[in-house]
């Protein structure tokens, strides 16, 4: 059976404080910080490797990190950067995770053109991506990108289990077509 690894969460956070975005700017490093191309500052993080996108508002969203701890981990050092730089911050933020990617190999080659007639939902373009798009709406909604080699990327779930459940599912709508 094939298996998926979490390679990118993206988790959103709320301060309940507001931010003053030129200020921080200018008082913490990492920091990029354009209004007139996107409204939120982006904020690097080393270790565990993450960026994140911080908003006036107080909402912050923080990609790239490989498990629910690592994107914990960030946003504590965020917190603990703003409070350096006298941003009262008086709650525990709470994740919300908002998607996970993940990817991995089915374990056989796969004939996308054959996939792109017989499921339903994809979408194949060779002349400009190599690989199919595949959304899934049960048992949640996910989206698949599978390509020749059997390597495959899932998205859109919102918890490990989540996406075990959709690759099972990816499986036996493969196993109806006569893919495995």
């Amino acid at each position: 059976m094939a298996n998926l690894k979490i390679v990118n969460l993206v988790v959103t956070t709320d301060l309940h404080h507001k931010l003053h975005l030129e200020d921080i700017t200018c008082a913490l490093p990492n920091i990029e910080y354009n209004p007139e191309q996107f409204p939120g500052l982006v904020m690097r993080i080393k270790e565990p490797k993450t960026s994140a996108l911080l908003f006036r508002s107080g909402k912050i969203v923080c990609t790239g990190a490989k498990d629910i701890d690592s994107a914990r981990k960030s946003i504590h050092q965020i917190v603990d950067s703003l409070k350096k730089v006298n941003v009262k911050i008086t709650i525990e933020p709470v994740l919300k995770i908002q998607n996970l990617v993940g990817s991995g190999e089915l374990g056989f080659n796969l004939n996308l053109n054959v996939l792109a007639m017989k499921l339903k939902n994809t979408e194949y373009e060779p002349e400009q991506f190599p690989g199919l798009v595949y959304k899934m709406k049960n048992p949640f909604h996910a989206s698949f990108l599978l390509f020749l080699n059997g390597k495959i990327v899932c998205t859109g779930t919102k918890s490990k289990n989540q996406m075990d459940q959709c690759l099972e599912q990816l499986v036996k709508d493969l196993k109806k077509i006569k893919m495995v």
